[in-house]
């Protein structure tokens, strides 16, 4: 237990009208000529890759696939961060969970640096909902030991009220008279909101936009995303999907309550390896009759120009080595019989360097086709764009699934995915057995398979591990089903939607997370013997 006598009260009382002008002050930031970072990694590598290397000159195709790749540079200097954690403390939260999310908690805390700073909010129902600390630097001297204190001091009490607490989260951000580089929520849930939601239509469909701030729900103004953590099976899968998808988070499934600190690690191995910021990519015709017809972005925002003659895509933050892949859909021309190839487009991305705030600019060569008189053989499409095609299907497939099942449709759910999984094993990458993209997305389909079936499992754990693959489809992240397994061989199986995403940073969090939880837990069982063999003692005498 933290001495409360050398570590001073970070909460200060709510200010009148509930704006938290009390936070730390930050560092100035480096000068500009000492900044590293992106410029010194490379900056991003942007890629554009054709369907097929070359067409016929005299045919024509539509809905031709470019696909565009955005990696992240790696190994850069880090960018710090503004963190709130909105945490639930309602009378269903006693004894083990809470225990399990305090120990997350000082895990979190430990990792933030001296220039990242930290809030933590609790809620319960909307009179014990409050902000347990202000916005305070990480330094280890004062500001780690009385976080970990306040989080100490928590108790469970009263209901559920998501919103509250999301209101009061969001002002801590808002109101922030210093801003860093980086901010997020992570709220944590393991009840249902009866206090914010208000039925939409007779049907009885409950209206979760009503849980978002309205300073998360607009792209443009947003202080940080909300990733959602649903902890337990009696959570609201659906109302903590709808926050994330509406704020730009992460929406994952703690289906074992005892892997939360896994699930944090994660997240926060993310949120501490920002490299990219505001994203933003630019595809540009270049052969005169060549047309956009669509983007397949995701959770990304993409709009094509009225003259379909150039496209735009907000990819927003990127962490250190992470990917995004786009499909860009164009119409191919019969070409000339002077030309030899049709150069289609050129993708360029400006972005901010998140550590140093500087602008950057990242272009990738020409996507270009060769057109040969004739063509006897059509060549087998490029396995990067195949690839992306059977993921997109996946997750077109899991959200059909996930509207059938909630119509009822149970079995028709399950003639979905079974379905998606045989079109993934027949594909070039599902074939060759060593694509682990295409193995991950095998091994998930057949897991919610098995969740759908029946109503009584679909509404414990497979509603919720629906939502989670498509929260970590949509936005390309981590994100998934967290729990501790007995067996390497079956460790980590029920996140095999978020696996194929992870970057480095993030698996070196949950590996030390792992490593963490596993002394916890030796040295709790070392004391619960030194017990016994002291209760034993006193019983022979």
């Amino acid at each position: 237990m933290t001495d409360t006598k050398k570590v001073p009260r970070l909460a200060a009382p709510p200010p009148t009208g509930m704006f938290f002008q009390d936070d730390d002050p930050l560092d100035p930031p480096p000068p500009a000529a000492a900044a590293g970072g992106a410029a010194a990694n490379g900056g991003l590598v942007l890629k554009a890759q054709c369907e097929f290397p070359a067409l016929g000159r005299g045919a024509s195709w539509d809905k031709f696939a470019v696909l565009v790749d955005a990696t992240a540079p790696s190994d850069v200097a880090r960018a710090p961060l503004d963190l709130v954690t909105v945490l639930d403390v309602s009378g269903s939260m006693k004894g083990q969970k809470l225990q399990l999310v305090k120990r997350a908690m000082c895990f979190v805390i430990d990792q933030l640096g001296p220039a990242d700073r930290l809030s933590v909010v609790a809620f319960s129902n909307s009179k014990a909902t409050r902000r347990v600390t202000r916005l305070v630097r990480m330094d280890a001297a004062t500001g780690k030991a009385a976080a970990k204190q306040a989080v100490e001091l928590l108790v469970p009490e009263g209901g559920t009220n998501i919103g509250a607490g999301l209101r009061v989260g969001a002002q801590v951000l808002s109101s922030r008279r210093h801003r860093n580089a980086v901010a997020a929520v992570i709220l944590l849930s393991d009840g249902r909101d009866h206090a914010s939601l208000m039925p939409r239509n007779r049907a009885g469909n409950k209206n979760y936009e009503r849980l978002v701030p309205p300073a998360f729900a607009s792209a443009a103004s947003r202080p940080g995303p909300i990733h959602a953590f649903g902890f337990g099976a009696n959570h609201d899968p659906a109302a903590m999907h709808a926050v994330a998808a509406a704020t730009g988070g992460t929406f994952s499934f703690v289906r074992d309550e005892a892997a939360v600190q896994d699930a944090f690690a994660r997240c926060v191995g993310g949120l501490l390896s920002v490299a990219v910021q505001e994203a933003r990519l630019a595809v540009s015709c270049l052969h005169r009759t060549v047309r956009v017809q669509e983007v397949r972005s995701g959770a990304y925002g993409s709009s094509v120009a009225a003259d379909e003659r150039s496209a735009f895509i907000e990819a927003g933050e990127l962490y250190d080595g992470e990917r995004r892949r786009f499909l860009v859909l164009v119409y191919v021309p019969r070409a000339r019989a002077a030309e030899s190839s049709t150069r289609l487009v050129k993708v360029t991305c400006t972005y901010r360097d998140a550590a140093t705030g500087q602008a950057a600019r990242a272009a990738a060569p020409a996507a270009v086709i060769q057109r040969p008189a004739e063509l006897e053989h059509m060549p087998a499409p490029a396995i990067e764009v195949e690839r992306e095609r059977v993921r997109l299907a996946a997750a077109d497939g899991i959200a059909a699934a996930r509207a059938a099942a909630d119509g009822g449709q149970h079995a028709g759910a399950v003639r979905i995915l079974d379905a998606r999984l045989r079109e993934v094993e027949r594909s070039a990458p599902g074939e060759a057995g060593d694509d682990l993209t295409c193995e991950a997305i095998k091994e998930e389909l057949r897991d919610l398979s098995a969740r759908v079936g029946d109503r009584h499992e679909y509404q414990k754990t497979g509603r919720a591990c629906l939502l989670a693959g498509l929260s970590a489809h949509a936005q390309q992240r981590a994100a998934g089903v967290e729990v501790i397994t007995s067996s390497p061989a079956t460790a980590g199986k029920d996140a095999a939607a978020g696996r194929a995403y992870l970057t480095p940073k993030m698996e070196e969090m949950v590996e030390l997370s792992r490593e963490k939880r596993g002394s916890t837990s030796q040295q709790l069982l070392r004391q619960d013997a030194i017990k016994q063999r002291k209760q034993d003692l006193t019983d022979d005498f």
